[in-house]
């Protein structure tokens, strides 16, 4: 395998009773990642879950498509310049993961990324960007080898879509961590709609499907077609486009769209 590495019941289900006035509510709380999410979580009653980069990130400087995908040689110089050799290596060592997957389901290739991305180093914001929250590009995220659970996600999304896994059946999906206490984004992977997900987590290799994760408590879940709430099986309330999301449009704006 290419290396990137420099060194109890179903839980998937409506969050609050009231759905309409905790929508705004339980999202803002979580994109803050501050103290208040926690608090809101261990104080409220839960129903059964039944629920910078500028520099190198811009148009042109990717060739995508699989077999054909292609990291231009000044995305390269620039990562080698910031970041030193290993960014160019990482780069490489993704780019060739890509272009030489043969992977035949779904499956093949949800094991062979998560891997892949769980070799890189776990690096919170604070001390990885100097930012309270940033949610890194794939390319940020190599080259500057660690990033958070976001950036463990993300990259898994992107690359599993460059790989032919619908985005419809993607969702990147912010959890409590109890083991944790705090916020945790992790990668849902739905087979069908209704479908319990699988979930492909930094925090372990192997993948395993949300009933069989009840330290994890999904919040809410989105993709570039939507937003929705967890709940008990599938994708749950739709209450909005991911646009809503000021993250997840900073990071689209500092992608190419060849790899949305």
């Amino acid at each position: 395998m290419v290396s990137v590495s420099n060194r109890p019941i179903n839980r998937y289900g409506v969050i609050m009773s009231n759905l309409a006035d905790a929508t705004s509510t339980i999202i803002q709380l979580v994109l803050s990642r501050s103290s208040s999410f926690l608090n809101f979580f261990n104080n409220t009653i839960l129903l059964p879950f039944g629920i910078v980069f500028s520099l190198f990130f811009f148009a042109g400087h990717i060739v995508s498509a699989n077999g054909n995908f292609t990291l231009d040689s000044s995305l390269l110089n620039a990562a080698e310049k910031k970041y030193g050799v290993g960014a160019r290596k990482r780069l490489m060592a993704w780019q060739q993961f890509v272009r030489e997957d043969t992977s035949r389901t779904d499956m093949e290739k949800l094991e062979k990324v998560n891997r892949f991305f769980n070799q890189v180093n776990f690096v919170s914001d604070a001390i990885h960007w100097l930012k309270k929250d940033y949610w890194a590009t794939p390319v940020e995220f190599l080259a500057s080898g660690g990033g958070d659970c976001e950036d463990f996600a993300l990259s898994k999304y992107f690359t599993l879509k460059m790989l032919g896994v619908p985005e419809k059946k993607l969702n990147l999906t912010y959890v409590k961590a109890w083991k944790l206490n705090q916020s945790h984004m992790v990668l849902t992977y739905y087979k069908t709609p209704s479908a319990v997900p699988l979930v492909l987590d930094n925090l372990i290799n192997v993948i395993k499907p949300a009933t069989q994760r009840p330290d994890l408590l999904p919040v809410y879940s989105f993709n570039g077609s939507g937003l929705w709430l967890s709940k008990e099986r599938g994708r749950g309330n739709l209450v909005g486009k991911s646009d809503r999301l000021k993250l997840w449009n900073d990071l689209l704006e500092r992608m190419p769209v060849s790899l949305q």
